[in-house]
C-alpha cells in the first residue's frame, strides 16, 4: 500500500501516515482485517491483512450496481491468502517499477478485471482467470502482453499444464488476437519455499509444457519471481 498511495511522501514518514490511513479506514469499517498476521503477532501493525469491510462493501456495490456481501463471505485458508498477497506484491512492483522507469506499463489489471471470458467447445461457456494482465512497452514503442501466473508451490505439476491447456484453448478461439491483435505471452511466476524444490518446479514445468504436443512452447515462459520484471522489460525478448 505504501509503494502504491504514498509514494510521493519521504520515507521518513510514509510508514507512520499509511498506518494511520489505515487504522482511520478500519475504525470507518471501510476495510477490515484477518485474525492471522503476515510475520506473526510481532509483526504489529504492519502485519496485518485488511480486506474490505461492511462499509467499503456498501460503497463498492453502490459503485458497481451489484447486491452487497455485508462481510466477509468465508474465512480464507492460508494457502489462499498467501496466494492473494503474492498477486498483490507482483502487481504493486510492478507499478513501482514503472514509477521508477525501470519498465514502462502501458496498461495492467488483477484477477477479476483481468479474466477473460469466451464460448468454448459446444457453445460452453468458459472463464480464464489469469492472475494478473500486463502490458508493457520497450524502448521502441513496441508494446508486449502478459498473462501472469502466480505459483508458490502449492499445486501439482499436472495442475498447472491442465491450465496451460485452458490459455491455449482460448487461443484457439481467436477472441484476444481479434480485440487486441495479438495475444499475450503466458507467464509462470514460479517458487516454493525450498530454493532446490523451486528449481525443480521450473524445470519440471518447463519439461511438462515442452513435452505436450497440444501446447506451443513459444506462448510460455517460467521465471523465478525476481526475474518477472526483468523478462516483461525485455519483452520477451530472453
Amino acid at each position: 500500500m505504501e509503494g502504491l498511495h504514498f509514494a510521493a511522501i519521504s520515507s521518513n514518514a510514509r510508514n507512520r501516515i499509511a498506518r494511520r490511513v489505515l487504522n482511520r479506514l478500519r475504525g470507518l469499517r471501510v476495510l477490515d482485517t484477518l485474525d492471522r498476521r503476515i510475520g506473526g503477532t510481532r509483526a504489529g501493525s504492519a502485519g496485518l491483512i485488511f480486506h474490505v469491510g461492511v462499509a467499503g462493501d456498501r460503497m463498492l456495490a453502490r459503485k458497481t450496481n451489484r447486491r452487497r456481501t455485508g462481510r466477509l463471505r468465508f474465512d480464507p485458508s492460508p494457502r489462499f491468502v498467501n496466494h492473494r498477497l503474492a498477486i498483490a506484491d507482483a502487481h504493486v512492483a510492478l507499478v513501482v517499477a514503472h514509477r521508477a522507469g525501470d519498465v514502462d506499463l502501458v496498461d495492467g489489471a488483477v484477477e477479476p478485471a483481468s479474466w477473460r471470458r469466451f464460448t468454448g467447445i459446444g457453445s460452453a461457456r468458459r472463464i480464464l482467470k489469469p492472475d494478473l494482465y500486463a502490458e508493457t512497452a520497450s524502448t521502441d514503442d513496441l508494446v508486449s502482453a502478459w498473462f501472469i501466473e502466480v505459483d508458490l508451490g502449492t499445486e501439482h505439476i499436472p495442475t498447472l499444464l491442465t491450465k496451460c491447456r485452458e490459455y491455449e484453448a482460448y487461443r484457439q478461439t481467436g477472441f484476444e488476437q481479434s480485440e487486441h491483435g495479438a495475444f499475450p505471452l503466458v507467464v509462470w511466476s514460479v517458487t516454493h519455499a525450498n530454493t532446490e524444490r523451486a528449481e525443480r518446479r521450473r524445470q519440471d514445468l518447463t519439461d511438462a509444457i515442452a513435452a505436450d504436443r497440444r501446447l506451443p512452447t513459444a506462448l510460455f515462459r517460467v521465471v523465478a519471481p525476481e526475474d518477472l520484471l526483468p523478462l516483461l522489460g525485455t519483452g520477451g525478448l530472453r
